[in-house]
């Protein structure tokens, strides 16, 4: 199972990410990333860190797959954290790469991101 933990679900994944993603982990598991307030102190994000390691330990624990990961993208210092105590507990951590493509239209700068593949942290 691949555990996603970003605020992009799989339901606006493309194509190529799903088949990706379902051929290496058989299936999908959206958590939504959490909001984590630029106020927030470096406490406070370990303490929501910890609490997102609790709820994925739990849904692995609970998963028949041989193969599970954990797919992060988002605020940095929250991933950074996470990403390390994923790691202390033998947890494979990946990243999705893509192509930023840009194009101007009208004034206006469009940015398209492709998925490319995932890669491991």
């Amino acid at each position: 199972m691949l555990i996603n933990l970003s605020n992009h679900p799989k339901d606006k994944w493309s194509e190529k990410q799903i088949i990706t993603a379902i051929r290496k982990y058989k299936s999908v598991y959206d958590i939504q990333f959490p909001n984590i307030s630029p106020k927030a102190s470096s406490k406070q994000v370990r303490l929501k860190t910890k609490k997102y390691l609790e709820k994925i330990l739990k849904l692995i624990k609970n998963s028949n797959d041989k193969y599970n990961a954990v797919h992060i993208m988002g605020e940095f210092t929250f991933v950074f954290n996470l990403v390390n105590l994923l790691k202390k507990n033998n947890i494979s951590v990946v990243a999705s790469t893509t192509e930023r493509i840009i194009e101007e239209k009208d004034g206006k700068k469009i940015v398209t991101f492709n998925f490319v593949r995932f890669r491991e942290y």
